[in-house]
């Protein structure tokens, strides 16, 4: 399950997973965030905050993950990974060649830090 939240005044997407991701939560997100690029162009940024990365609840759901990136990345100027989980820690290393946003890492409780950097 992700729990997603769009601040439009800020055009900052909050990202909360809470539980293994499924191809439907990258559906609704879909559903809530191409409207406001349409209109809008781009994101400011995107927050990903999580204690712990539950993971994806089957290969379908990881590969719907990968389309919904392969889709949106080039309309997000920032990524934020909040965490202390392991795999969210070096998930922006990562993404950093696959996507054209600028993303960086945060310890979980930099929320406040990392909304500011996305701000910037």
């Amino acid at each position: 399950m992700l729990v997603h939240k769009l601040l439009e005044a800020e055009g900052i997407l909050v990202l909360t997973p809470q539980a293994p991701l499924t191809s439907d939560d990258f559906q609704g997100l879909a559903a809530e965030v191409d409207p406001y690029i349409e209109s809008k162009g781009n994101l400011q940024g995107i927050l990903i905050e999580a204690e712990s990365f539950p993971g994806w609840h089957d290969f379908g759901s990881f590969v719907s993950h990968v389309q919904f990136v392969r889709n949106h990345h080039r309309h997000v100027k920032k990524i934020a990974a909040v965490s202390d989980s392991e795999f969210l820690t070096i998930a922006p290393k990562i993404a950093s060649h696959f996507v054209q946003a600028e993303v960086r890492h945060f310890a979980f409780g930099d929320r406040e830090a990392a909304m500011t950097w996305l701000k910037e």
